[in-house]
């Protein structure tokens, strides 16, 4: 997920249990990267995000194995 401006991001996966926030920030483009394994995730599902009008953001998901961790 990339946000870019002042306010906090909500992030929502339904109907598992799995919520994040993401503060962000006016003069940076955060970035951040969630991999969570959930039980009864094969099932359908939702994500919502919520943010303020401030915010612009970007958000990729997938559904599947478990990709390999990234190393820097």
């Amino acid at each position: 997920m990339r946000c870019q401006g002042e306010g906090t991001l909500n992030v929502t996966v339904r109907p598992t249990d799995v919520s994040f926030p993401l503060e962000c920030r006016d003069s940076e483009v955060r970035t951040i990267h969630n991999q969570v394994d959930v039980a009864g995730a094969e099932d359908k599902g939702t994500v919502s995000v919520e943010a303020p009008t401030t915010v612009r953001w970007s958000l990729t998901i997938g559904r599947g194995e478990a990709a390999a961790e990234e190393t820097r």
